[in-house]
């Protein structure tokens, strides 16, 4: 009986449970851009940049702006820059409302998946994903930089800071920053002694750092004169690995902001593998495949992307991962829009936009702007979902229109 249940659920997991690369590149892209963050170049951009608000207005409107380019250079970098961001401009700004500001910077979140990080486009381009075999790779040429991504890109990055503007509460409702929250952050730097042995000098060096990081810069730009600007998720977080190790300067230094960022990914690594079951309860049961059919048996040609957004919004609070939703999605999508004619990039990066969109309502991701934040997810909630619905037009129009 044991026997027969094990070969049962060994069958079904060889064929259903994803790689666990899907899941590990996430998280290290996500550790490796939040000790990034913590480097102290950026932290001096984030205070000099903090100092152009002068009102509570437009402490809201510069951290939304600032979020949302940041997620488009990088979802986690995006994230984690946003809330210190936000946590900056509210020492800064008297009488700004802490959570909204945090909202804001999560806000800015909408716009990861049409950026240099989005895991759809990138893993459509990478060797190996899932659907290869079914389309080949699709190239971020036709995905990433087009017109209708930088249509819908562009707006969210100039709409969202006057919507978030008029969600300014009035003065009773304020909430101000907690006083804890505004001790200066550790510097990862380490001085030594005169006398230090030369174990700790190798560990402390910075000539080790700079060498390990042209090695690998050299490396990379080898690989793009090969095989031209392909970026794929490996290139990505090979970026982040060697520009944070550059940014801190000594092996050590990396090492200690890396160790206090996956500190900042608790939530996450906890609630991860739950998600994981669920993508994997949906996927053999055919409940993902189920709701994506019912979305795009209604489609024709044109509305193909518009019905492959929704149905990747709804499977979104399931499985809130990009690279997830494209392991469930990617198998039926890509084939049904072949079947129609359907542009695949644009299929593509509708699985990705309705991924992000209802991330807004989603709060798993919200979790390590939350924890450097102090707040819980109650407090920024009602303005995510409020830029949850003033945002759909945006989407519908770059999908219908370009």
């Amino acid at each position: 009986m044991i026997g027969r249940i094990s070969r049962v659920m060994t069958r079904v997991v060889s064929r259903y449970l994803p790689d666990p690369l899907i899941f590990a590149m996430l998280l290290t892209m996500l550790t490796f851009v939040i000790a990034l963050a913590s480097s102290p170049p950026v932290k001096r951009i984030l205070r000099l940049t903090a100092s152009l608000a002068k009102t509570p207005v437009q402490g809201v409107m510069l951290v939304t702006f600032f979020g949302s380019v940041a997620c488009v250079i990088n979802w986690g970098f995006g994230l984690v820059v946003g809330a210190m961001f936000a946590r900056e401009v509210a020492r800064r700004v008297l009488g700004s409302d802490y959570p909204l500001l945090i909202a804001c910077a999560y806000i800015g979140f909408m716009t990861w998946g049409g950026g240099f990080s989005g895991s759809m486009p990138l893993l459509a381009a990478t060797p190996g994903n899932p659907v290869e075999h079914i389309a080949g790779l699709i190239p971020v040429s036709q995905t990433m930089f087009t017109g209708y991504n930088l249509f819908i890109t562009l707006t969210l990055i100039l709409v969202m800071p006057f919507v978030t503007r008029m969600m300014m509460p009035r003065k009773d409702d304020i909430m101000m920053i907690d006083p804890a929250l505004l001790e200066e952050e550790p510097d990862f730097q380490k001085k030594l002694p005169e006398d230090a042995p030369v174990s700790l000098r190798m560990e402390e060096s910075r000539l080790i750092a700079w060498i390990i990081g042209i090695l690998g810069f050299t490396f990379l730009g080898m690989y793009f004169i090969k095989n031209g600007f392909n970026i794929t998720i490996n290139t990505v977080n090979m970026i982040f690995l060697l520009t944070g190790l550059l940014l801190h300067k000594t092996p050590m230094a990396y090492m200690r902001a890396v160790s206090a960022a996956a500190r900042s990914t608790a939530g996450i690594l906890v609630q991860f593998p739950f998600y994981a079951g669920i993508q994997l309860m949906m996927e053999g049961s055919g409940l993902g495949g189920l709701i994506t059919e019912f979305f795009i048996n209604v489609a024709d040609k044109e509305t193909f992307p518009l019905m492959t957004f929704f149905s990747s919004a709804l499977i979104n609070f399931a499985v809130p991962s990009g690279g997830g939703h494209w392991v469930i999605q990617g198998p039926f999508v890509i084939p049904a829009a072949q079947a129609l004619g359907a542009d695949l990039g644009k299929s593509v990066m509708a699985i990705a936009y309705g991924e992000q969109w209802m991330n807004m309502a989603q709060p798993f991701w919200a979790l390590p702007a939350l924890a450097i934040a102090g707040l819980g997810v109650r407090d920024i909630m009602g303005y995510c979902i409020t830029a949850l619905l003033l945002s759909a037009p945006i989407f519908i129009l770059g999908l219908i229109f370009f």
